[in-house]
């Protein structure tokens, strides 16, 4: 009889990139660039190359200070106020700076074209929470230009391209100093395939998808983070999942609710209605509807419990008042979306609500993007620090692409030293393909009740608006789900594309990080950005800010601890300007850029 570990098929590369969002897909041209000459790099993607990941759902656009007033130092405090003093600074500036060298590199290397003024000058429109227009966009789909011209480069590059692979654990050396490689399930076949790779990237995306209203789509499940946990690596600020305050609110019956509506349009001057058609963001701050995305889903909310909702239980934007012409013009793919769903964004109302969005917790790293064992690196939104406790909109897809780039830079360089391949621990590889099967081995049930039971627990207790005593309920409802997942099966027809087996695998990631997530909000007893207590309103000092490091043990139990932030650039009360820059982080112009694009 074959044994698993028989059954797994065995794959070797040099190079492996999980993810195919704008920081894989950074990682593996910027790899090719500075690995030895005969280096492969192969690129796993849990869909297709260019039809996965959530950068190409980006619609609002690219922070990055060109000027004009604005510099990386006003870029960089931005950042850190609107993260309430709890983001890595040194990450952060690194963001702000290289920020400027990569968008040029986006135009110039890669092939994007963004909007531009009559000058000639890229345009840049406001965001909320920025005391500077910075955000370079494609109309209001920008993150279909950045993916469709970096697709279009890393399909001419000889990358080996490992399309429809599921990867589900990290498997380490036997003695755990080191990682050996990836476990993948091949999807077209079922099959078990482990890929042993000197240097891997985890790229794999955030997707809060285990809320109600969610925008990413429903393959996005947090399975990087889930298995980083499994290996044992800490990660920080779990508890800060970001709220975008604009979803879509369509009604239950369409996929459409909860798909965002871009930042843009408050910046443009959009208003927010109550059901009374009251605009009511000045009851909350002083910034109105431009304030930070935490504020104003906070107020949206608040709204929404005194019920002065809308008839779907939201609130309205308005846009009329600017024009519907001007409105056409400016944010054609918003218009067609909420045509799409009934609305006339152009001169009625469009319902909305806040909705999961964006996740600022992560895998704690360096600025080099390397984890806490040997031959792992992680970029994206899989990366925690540089947002702390609430990301600028903006800013997303520029960490992607900013940190994407620098992991393929350190990974192809890191080649060097890494001159053998590692062998796994196969217990590890064997307990975790035990565990993938698990629910071939239980009575076959419908998973989707499952899942909105999960969405529902974690919108009512572990939300927008949190107490002690709702995310404790929460947990247990969330233990007594996690028992259901393990004892729900699945059809045992074929492993072959069986959408219902990565959906329980999907369910598994989700239940373990909505756990991560709960028990995080539980230890931090104030309110920073994403995080809002309603028993512990108060931010509490700035001076003692601390972040929540989760880490699970082998035999699955998990401890949260709290560690100091580091104020190694600037302190509360301060700010930083261009003489006081960090020397030691001075941004340089990627390989493959001459001195004469540099400059442009």
């Amino acid at each position: 009889m074959t044994t698993l570990l028989e059954s797994c098929e065995r794959h070797d590369t040099d190079i492996l990139i999980l993810g195919s969002g704008g920081a894989g897909l950074f990682a593996a041209l910027h790899a090719q660039q500075t690995a030895p000459a005969g280096t492969k790099i192969s690129l796993a993607v849990k869909g297709l190359i260019g039809k996965s990941g959530c950068t190409r759902m980006v619609q609002g656009g690219y922070n990055v200070a060109l000027g004009g007033g604005d510099t990386v130092e006003r870029h960089f405090m931005d950042t850190v106020i609107g993260g309430k003093w709890l983001p890595d600074q040194d990450m952060a500036w690194r963001l702000c700076e290289q920020a400027v060298v990569r968008i040029r590199e986006l135009e110039n290397e890669v092939g994007c074209f963004f909007d531009r003024n009559m000058d000639g000058s890229l345009h840049q429109k406001a965001f909320a929470g920025q005391t500077a227009d910075r955000t370079v966009h494609k109309g209001d789909l920008t993150g279909i230009e950045i993916i469709s011209r970096l697709m279009e480069q890393v399909l001419s590059q000889p990358i080996e391209k490992l399309q429809e692979h599921r990867a589900i654990a990290f498997v380490p050396t036997k003695d755990k100093s080191a990682l050996a490689g990836v476990l993948f399930i091949d999807m077209r076949s079922g099959g078990f395939r482990f890929v042993r790779a000197k240097t891997v990237l985890m790229a794999t995306g955030g997707g809060p998808t285990m809320y109600k209203y969610h925008t990413p789509s429903g393959d996005k499940t947090m399975d990087g983070l889930s298995m980083a946990l499994r290996l044992g690596l800490e990660v920080r600020d779990m508890e800060m999942v970001q709220f975008h305050p604009t979803g879509l609110l369509a009604g239950e019956h369409t996929r459409m609710t909860g798909t965002v509506l871009e930042e843009g349009l408050r910046g443009a001057g959009g208003h927010l209605l109550n059901g009374g058609d009251r605009r009511f963001m000045y009851d909350y701050d002083s910034s109105g509807e431009r304030a930070t995305r935490d504020v104003v889903s906070r107020a949206i909310y608040a709204e929404m419990r005194k019920s002065n909702a809308s008839p779907n239980g939201g609130v309205f934007i308005s846009m009329a008042h600017l024009g519907p012409d001007h409105v056409r013009t400016q944010f054609k793919g918003m218009v067609k979306r909420c045509a799409d769903s009934g609305f006339d964004l152009a001169a009625g109302k469009v319902e909305v609500v806040p909705t999961a969005h964006y996740f600022m917790g992560g895998v704690i790293v360096d600025t080099d993007t390397r984890a806490g064992i040997e031959g792992l690196y992680v970029a994206g939104e899989d990366a925690g620090g540089a947002h702390g406790s609430n990301r600028l909109g903006g800013n997303g897809v520029a960490n992607s692409t900013v940190y994407g780039g620098i992991a393929g830079d350190v990974m192809g360089r890191d080649i060097h030293k890494f001159t053998q391949l590692r062998d796994p621990d196969n217990e590890v590889l064997e307990q975790e393909m035990a565990a993938a099967l698990l629910p071939f081995s239980c009575p076959s049930v419908p998973l989707q009740p499952i899942r909105q039971t999960l969405q529902n627990i974690m919108w009512d207790h572990v939300g927008v608006m949190r107490t002690q005593a709702g995310m404790e309920a929460g947990l247990e409802k969330l233990d007594e789900l996690s028992a259901e997942v393990m004892a729900s099966g699945v059809s045992q027809d074929s492993r072959a594309f069986n959408l219902t087996w990565h959906d329980w695998l999907n369910l598994r990631s989700l239940c373990d990080i909505s756990h991560v997530i709960a028990k995080a909000g539980i230890a931090r007893e104030n309110s920073r950005g994403a995080h809002f207590r309603e028993d512990f309103p108060e931010a509490g000092d700035l001076h003692d800010s601390y972040f929540t490091v989760a880490k699970q043990a082998e035999d699955g139990a998990l401890t949260i601890s709290r560690r100091d932030v580091a104020f190694t650039i600037v302190s509360p009360g301060e700010t930083i300007l261009p003489e006081d820059a960090p020397a030691t982080l001075v941004a340089s112009p990627p390989p493959q850029m001459t001195e004469a694009n540099a400059s442009q």
